[in-house]
């Protein structure tokens, strides 16, 4: 069945948590979308994981209209939702709009994502008018980390804490669907979580949201280097891919690969008449 905004809005209501991973393919969001996770995420994360910026703000609307087609083909059934890229909905409302219309239109996306709180209640509130469902994201929010200076977590203070409850209120009044919390603490986290009638998505704020996101590169053990505290890795995949890649040099050299079982036949009276020619 696909999952829809009403149907995350009834998960929310029942206490079934909500499951979302990202996919910037359509290889990775077919598996991703048979093993039956609710909804995918075509983050801007992928400018980090897929092509290999420092952080996110590199990321255009080109990339990601690119990306969310390929998902959006592999998908069936999971709620796609795509990332509005840096600058895509900060200069003006009306921007905004025929941003996150391209992602709905050309990409096949179900619904956006954008980053902030009170200050983008304007353009949530156009975006929704315009019949897109807008998925908000609060907290430690990557395309401000030159405000924050780094990747930090996000309202341990009294007046930082308040903020994050306030803006989570302002963006629910706005229309959001949905919204994303990253990077707060856990406490926090539940109680914007009891005092928001639309879900919340965690991801490095504890279980006492609606539901979990991850990248999948970090799940599943495809990353190297610094990995981030809230990060299960599910399976070592990266290590997998790697003994398999080394199988396939050492097999092809020494010359095991390909067996006879990987190659086609064919009659010996043809050999033997294009061997008298040759």
């Amino acid at each position: 069945m696909k999952n829809t905004v009403s149907t995350l809005l009834r998960q929310k209501q029942s206490g079934d948590k909500i499951t979302m991973l990202t996919a910037y393919d359509y290889t990775t969001a077919k598996i991703i979308d048979e093993c039956g996770v609710n909804a995918i995420l075509i983050g801007d994360s992928l400018g980090m994981v897929m092509l290999g910026y420092e952080n996110t703000l590199p990321v255009t609307m080109e990339d990601m209209i690119h990306h969310t087609k390929a998902v959006s083909r592999g998908a069936e059934n999971a709620f796609v939702v795509a990332d509005m890229p840096f600058m895509s909905y900060q200069v003006s409302v009306e921007e905004a709009v025929i941003n996150a219309g391209r992602l709905i239109k050309e990409g096949g996306a179900n619904a956006v994502k954008l980053e902030g709180g009170a200050e983008v209640c304007e353009q949530i509130r156009a975006i929704v008018n315009a019949s897109i469902p807008v998925v908000a994201h609060l907290g430690l929010t990557p395309q401000s980390v030159n405000v924050f200076g780094g990747f930090k977590v996000q309202g341990k203070s009294i007046d930082n804490a308040r903020k994050l409850v306030e803006d989570a209120v302002r963006i629910q009044e706005a229309g959001a669907c949905a919204v994303v919390l990253e990077g707060i603490p856990a406490k926090l986290a539940d109680i914007i979580t009891k005092k928001l009638f639309i879900p919340t998505i965690g991801i490095g704020a504890g279980s006492g949201c609606d539901g979990q996101v991850l990248v999948y590169q970090d799940m599943l053990g495809l990353t190297t280097g610094h990995t981030p505290k809230f990060v299960k890795r599910f399976a070592e995949v990266g290590d997998l891919m790697r003994k398999g890649i080394s199988d396939y040099i050492s097999e092809t050299k020494e010359g095991t690969f390909p067996a006879e079982e990987h190659t086609y036949a064919v009659d010996e009276e043809v050999i033997a008449e294009l061997s008298k020619e040759c």
